[in-house]
This record gives structure tokens, sequence and C-alpha cells, in this order.
């Protein structure tokens, strides 16, 4: 893997935790089920990129990472519905 794409994928991860961050923030002060979905999507995006940068880019466990994305925005998908939904949400 090139430095540059390890570099992006670095930053990809850091702002995945911080927008986390902020989800998180908000899920405190609102009570919105919808940002504690999206801040553990974030952070199970900023893990994924991590590992990605971590790996080599012929290792044979890499299609597994994806399945952390996979997980992610099935969270996000999952927010949305229980928002819709009217369940816990306001």
């Amino acid at each position: 893997m090139t430095e540059i794409a390890a570099f992006l994928q670095g930053v990809s991860a850091a702002g995945a935790w911080i927008s986390g961050l902020f989800f998180l923030r908000f899920w405190r002060r609102e009570h919105d089920p919808l940002f504690a979905y999206f801040a553990a999507a974030f952070w199970l995006l900023a893990l994924s990129w991590t590992l990605l940068a971590l790996s080599r880019p012929d290792a044979e466990t890499r299609p597994y990472v994806y399945g952390i994305r996979l997980i992610a925005f099935g969270l996000i998908i999952g927010g949305m519905i229980d928002k819709n939904r009217g369940g816990r949400s306001r």
C-alpha cells in the first residue's frame, strides 16, 4: 500500500472518530437513540479504516474488515428505521 493511501485512511479514521464523538454529545443532550446509532456506526467505520491502513494490501483477512463496514451501515439503517417507526425516539 502506498503511503498516501495509508495516510488518507488514517485521516478518514480520525474524521469518523470525531464524528462519533459529536453524535455521542448530541445523544447525551437529546436522548435520541438515532444519535447513539450514528455514533456507534462512525466508530465502527473508524475501526475499519484503521485496520485497513495497518494491514498489508495482499492480506487474506482484509475481506473481514469490510464486514465491519457492513455492520456500521446496518446500524445507520436500523437507526433510521427505529426513528421512522416512532419507537423509543421522540
